[in-house]
């Protein structure tokens, strides 16, 4: 397997990452990055994954705005139904 192949398989393989998981591997790839002693090959190949992390993080927060439902309450105060929270 080429460095490629191996780089693109590793960028991929995030999607069934929780958002816990890929913020947690996306922060450690951040602090490697800092510290700067990683060689610059290793450097492009974390930048990528971490590049695919964040847009599947992205991906997993607008998924979860666009479930927040705001709770409609009549003039008395109860419940009356939910609705999109922006209104849709």
């Amino acid at each position: 397997m080429t460095e490629t192949t191996a780089t693109n398989q590793s960028v991929a393989d995030v999607s069934g990452y929780s958002f816990e998981k890929a913020v947690a591997e996306l922060e450690s790839i951040v602090a490697r990055l800092e510290r700067g002693d990683v060689a610059l090959d290793e450097s492009i190949a974390i930048y990528e994954r971490g590049e695919a992390l964040k847009k599947h993080c992205e991906k997993l927060l607008n998924a979860a705005e666009n479930r927040i439902e705001k709770i409609r309450l009549d003039r008395a105060g109860k419940v009356q139904g939910v609705e999109p929270l922006d209104g849709e």
